[in-house]
């Protein structure tokens, strides 16, 4: 029961800047080295390695071994969840300068969360799904619609192969810009694996920010039939 659970120690963890910084730089998913992460910190090498072996003891992260080298990663999807679970609830920072404005706004657009897309073209994906009827929210999960799943066959997606976490095909992720959910769990991973080996995404330079590319604004406007409004 959630009375029972002790949130104070992680709640500290999460609280302080530098690891909430490296936290949200590790929620696309990938394996970062130290030296990247006191980067993106903007701490040193001897800081960063502090803030590391703090939450690895605490289980909020995990860590690889790659030759010689240490990469860190999140310990699991449900950390990147809690984490834009935070962010929906937390008050925006405003921009400083305008690369921080662009920054943000190519986040808000379109990013990955932990393996699934985030911001208006996952909620927009999320929403188009549940009008086409192939997913159902209810009871704080996603149901998928096998009879309606020529969508995602469409995609070249096979949602009879896909695999379940938690006893489930998809479910929910509370999205921090747009405070509507996208799609998470394997099929949220699926969808969008698949638009990158499309090319209808790519990754930008930034961080976990992703873009639309033209042949993706053509691709979901044929197999989702998505406005053009909601691939903006």
């Amino acid at each position: 029961m959630i009375a029972d659970a002790d949130i104070a120690p992680i709640a500290a963890l999460i609280a302080d800047p530098t690891r909430a910084t490296i936290l949200m730089a590790l929620a696309d998913g990938r394996a970062l080295p130290p030296s990247e992460l006191a980067a993106k910190a903007g701490v040193s090498r001897p800081t960063v390695s502090e803030h590391l072996a703090k939450m690895l003891d605490s289980g909020l992260l995990a860590v690889e071994r790659g030759g010689r080298n240490r990469y860190y990663r999140l310990a699991g999807p449900e950390i990147a969840e809690a984490l834009e679970s935070l962010a929906a609830i937390a008050p925006a920072r405003p921009p400083v300068s305008l690369r921080e404005a662009n920054r943000g706004e190519a986040l808000s657009r379109a990013r990955t969360c932990y393996g699934h897309l985030a911001g208006r073209l996952g909620v927009g994906i999320a929403d188009r799904l549940q009008e086409l009827g192939v997913l159902v929210r209810a009871n704080g999960r996603y149901d998928l619609v096998p009879t309606e799943a020529v969508a995602l066959e469409r995609l070249g997606i096979e949602p009879g192969r896909l695999p379940k976490r938690e006893g489930l095909i998809a479910k929910p992720c509370n999205d921090w810009s747009e405070r509507r959910p996208h799609v998470a769990g394997p099929l949220g991973v699926a969808i969008a694996d698949r638009l990158f080996e499309l090319g209808w995404i790519e990754r930008l330079r930034q961080p976990r920010a992703v873009r639309l590319t033209d042949s993706g604004r053509d691709g979901l406007r044929g197999s989702l039939g998505m406005e053009p409004a909601d691939l903006d």
